[in-house]
């Protein structure tokens, strides 16, 4: 296929239009890799510096993202997760009209000392080395795309039948109602950019050159008490942090 020039407007933006309606049209899928820029020259009948500055007005748009070295890829939608004083992962899923699913990883009781998050685990939430904690590692998706994977780590002593609700119930918040929680509240959050580990990588299903979002954050009962460190991992490419008083 040749382009068909129009009179007054810049090749490299009739490509760039063209390739955003084929995005639009559904002919590219969200994460799609787009024909290398020989290729896209060949079929446009154009040079490989005007097939440039088309993926180059698209990226700049958020229509496509381009990694040095891999391609051009279909951008994905990004989703404003707000982070208030009750955040809840499913809640936020529904919000976007979309279906939460979770997947548990791992679901384990075992001592503060044997977690790499040791000495955080410790400080936060008051424990000895050698105190039981509940540790919960699941991935949160909407729809089949992984937008989530966080590890929960609970005091054991301190919330008593936990391992066992949470076995039955794929809500902690459920789990914690039953064994009589009713609430919990988010006290603080901490964030982090990074790029994603091997682990990471491959349950986000991301490239391992796109950046990660890390919270870590603490919840605590009504009184204080506190209940629950959480370290998750978002894909930058997805999710997007919005922090509300």
């Amino acid at each position: 296929m040749t382009m068909q020039r129009q009179k007054g407007i810049a090749l490299w933006s009739q490509i760039a239009r063209a390739l955003a309606k084929d995005i639009e049209a559904g002919n590219y899928k969200i994460g799609d890799r787009l024909p290398a820029e020989a290729q896209l020259a060949e079929y446009y009948g154009a040079n490989r510096h005007t097939i440039r500055r088309a993926l180059n007005e698209l990226n700049d748009a958020h229509i496509i993202r381009t990694e040095h070295g891999r391609g051009s890829f279909v951008a994905e939608d990004v989703l404003d997760y707000r982070i208030g004083k009750r955040p809840r992962f499913s809640e936020w899923v529904r919000g976007h009209n979309r279906t939460p699913i979770g997947q548990i990883i791992e679901l384990k009781e075992m001592r503060v000392a044997d977690l790499g998050e040791a000495e955080l685990v410790a400080e936060v939430l008051s424990l000895a080395p050698t105190d039981p904690v509940i540790m919960l590692e699941r991935l949160g998706a909407a729809d089949d795309r992984p937008l989530a994977l966080s590890r929960h780590i609970f005091p054991a002593t301190r919330l008593p039948g936990l391992l066992p609700a949470l076995q039955v119930h794929s809500s902690i918040t459920a789990a914690l109602a039953e064994i009589g929680v009713a609430d919990y509240v988010r006290r603080w959050t901490r964030v982090s950019a990074r790029t994603p580990t091997a682990h990471e990588a491959k349950y986000l299903r991301m490239a391992h050159t796109d950046p990660v979002l890390t919270c870590e954050s603490l919840n605590t009962t009504e009184t204080g008490t506190p209940t629950e460190l959480g370290i998750t991992s978002y894909p930058a490419p997805r999710v997007q942090l919005v922090f509300e008083p």
